[in-house]
């Protein structure tokens, strides 16, 4: 196989959203026809306003096809004693097509992402990993966060 790895732009579009339904439904199960319609419209708009700007794309392709993706998404915050420069990165939606499991995609477009970041001035880059990520991410140099404070939320919808 000779897949083809870089990142995506606004013509890839269709693609993210497809492979963001199918990361979806194998983390968290079906949706309602209601629930796929309100995430086809919003993923359709964000990926239209944040691709290439706040959110990069880092995909393998085979035929033109996208078959696994990583997402980062470049966050700016107030400058702390971690970050001086404000910047970090989340990742997100780090995806392979199950056909191309296990045949080294996940870490290379990783690789990618973590290239990226460190070229585009970076402090760290965070994810939550599933369990069967967590040893490719860990492979990586990825390491479990310690917190000074309590992870919280307020569920508001």
């Amino acid at each position: 196989m000779n897949f083809i790895f870089d990142i995506a732009n606004q013509n890839d579009i269709d693609e993210l959203v497809r492979l963001r339904f199918a990361f979806i439904i194998e983390d968290t199960g079906d949706l309602s026809s209601h629930q796929e319609q309100c995430v086809e419209e919003q993923l359709q708009d964000y990926f239209n306003r944040k691709l290439g700007k706040e959110l990069i794309a880092f995909v393998a392709r085979e035929n033109e096809r996208i078959v696994a993706v990583a997402l980062l998404l470049l966050i700016e915050m107030p400058a702390n004693a971690r970050l001086q420069n404000g910047l970090y990165g989340e990742v997100l939606n780090v995806y392979t097509l199950p056909e191309y499991r296990r045949k080294g995609l996940c870490s290379r477009v990783m690789q990618l992402l973590i290239e990226y970041g460190k070229n585009y001035g970076l402090g760290c880059i965070d994810l939550s990993a599933t369990s069967k990520g967590y040893p490719i991410y860990a492979k990586l140099g990825f390491k479990k966060k310690e917190h000074k404070y309590k992870d919280m939320r307020l569920i508001l919808q």
